[in-house]
Order: structure tokens, then C-alpha cells, then sequence
């Protein structure tokens, strides 16, 4: 075989193979942004995090004390919580690990300190799971050899899971959901607090550098790090679920 064909035919190898690995991030990222996306019909847009009590206890009143807010919520809650536990499931379901999946999903439900919480968590795993379901992608639709979902499983289980599923990265996974989160935060505050669109956008700009922060630290952490500290924001969650006047959900 000549030279030229030789070199025609890894020219053309090289060319499918990125290609290939091209198209396996871009359907990744498409996944994501799938999963992040406002217009998931799971119902996120109907709880506020305590964050309409907030509103009501003038704890929260201005552009500058939202941004106060969101930035204490993620350096001593979704940075010790959330993530690093979203990191830990993500490696168990690619691990095929059905004991770790239950211990990180159970650990979860008993760091949520209030009934509202809990419930916004475990409906939004629900939510979650019968979206999955109707698209054939729960976990014991596809394979007997990948453990199903814990019952009653939480929304960062099963948003692990999809994850997974879809092909995205540990880290594209923490940044996605640490994004959403924010996002949800700021359409509440929009909603309930007289707070425009452009002051929300300088709080996106002001936290974005945050939310990388946050993915690094919460990468790092060993499992003895772990625990929320956020006794204001639990007692602004029980505080809403008797409140008088309000727009979300307990």
C-alpha cells in the first residue's frame, strides 16, 4: 500500500474519531442544558428556599441584600451539601455503587431541617423520576447491571442520575446545578421583591466567579467535611410554612 493511501486513510480515521468525540460532547452539553433548563416541567419554579420569608422578615429587601443572601447559601450550603454529594452520586451510579447511592440519598433527606425543604426535595425527585420514566430513562428501564432508584429518592439523586446517564462530566454536572439554582433563586426574587431583570443579571455577573468557586471547593471536600450551616435560612422555611400571605409553595 502506497504512502499517500496510508496517509489518506488516517486523515480520514483522525476526522471520524473527533467527529465522534465531538459529537458525544456536544449531545452532553445539549443534556444539561436540557436538565437545567427553566422549562423542565418538575415544578422547581413553585418553591422559594425560605427565600419569600426572607422577604416578609426584611431580611432581604434590595438588590444588595439578595446578593448577600445567595452568596451565604452557596459558600455554607450547596458548597457543603449539595455539590460535593451530587459529586459522590454521580461516581456511584457510574459505579454501579446501589449501597453508596442509598447512603448519599439518605444522608441528603436528613440534612434537610425543615418540612418545606424536605418536600421540595422529595417532590422534585418525584417529578424528576416520572419525566425520566416517560422518556424510558430511569435507570431500571436500561440495564439490569445499574441498581434502580432508591424509593422516594431526592431531586439531587435523581438529577445525578440523569447526569450520568446523559454523559455529562462531574464538574459540567455541579456547575449546571449550582446555576440552576441561582437561576431559580433570582426568578423568585424578580416575582415577590421589586427587583427588575437588570439588577437580577448584575447579581449573575457578581456570583457567576461564586459558582466556579463553589464547584472547587466542594470537589475538594472529604466526606467529614460535609454538613450545611445555615440556621437562617431554615428558620425562614418554617417561618413560610405557616405565612400568611405568599406566592410559593411549602
Amino acid at each position: 500500500m502506497s504512502m499517500a493511501i496510508i496517509t489518506t486513510i488516517m486523515r480520514v480515521s483522525m476526522r471520524t474519531e473527533s467527529s465522534g468525540a465531538g459529537q458525544g460532547d456536544d449531545l452532553a452539553l445539549l443534556g444539561l442544558l436540557q436538565l437545567v433548563s427553566p422549562a423542565l416541567p418538575i415544578g422547581a419554579f413553585a418553591f422559594s428556599q425560605g427565600l419569600e420569608s426572607a422577604f416578609e422578615l426584611g431580611w432581604v429587601s434590595d438588590e444588595a441584600s439578595l446578593g448577600a443572601w445567595l452568596a451565604g447559601v452557596l459558600d455554607d450550603g450547596l458548597t457543603r451539601c449539595e455539590l460535593p454529594v451530587l459529586a459522590r452520586l454521580h461516581r456511584a451510579w457510574a459505579e454501579a455503587d446501589g449501597e453508596a447511592i442509598v447512603e448519599w440519598d439518605t444522608w441528603l433527606a436528613a440534612n434537610r431541617e425543615t418540612a418545606e425543604l424536605a418536600a421540595e426535595d422529595s417532590r422534585l425527585g418525584a417529578s424528576l423520576a416520572r419525566l425520566l420514566a416517560s422518556l424510558a430513562l430511569l435507570p431500571d428501564s436500561l440495564s439490569r447491571e445499574t441498581p434502580a432508584l432508591p424509593a422516594g429518592a431526592g431531586y439531587v439523586t435523581v438529577f445525578a442520575w440523569t447526569a450520568h446517564a446523559r454523559g455529562i462530566a462531574v464538574r459540567q454536572a455541579l456547575l449546571g446545578f449550582a446555576w440552576s439554582w441561582l437561576e431559580n433563586q433570582l426568578a423568585v426574587a424578580c416575582k415577590a421583591l421589586p427587583l427588575g431583570h437588570t439588577a437580577a443579571q448584575r447579581l449573575v455577573e457578581r456570583l457567576r466567579p461564586a459558582l466556579v468557586d463553589a464547584v472547587d471547593q466542594a470537589l475538594a471536600l472529604e466526606d467529614d467535611e460535609l454538613g450545611p450551616a445555615l440556621p437562617g435560612l431554615a428558620l425562614a422555611s418554617a417561618l413560610h410554612e405557616t405565612q400568611y400571605s405568599r406566592l410559593f409553595r411549602s
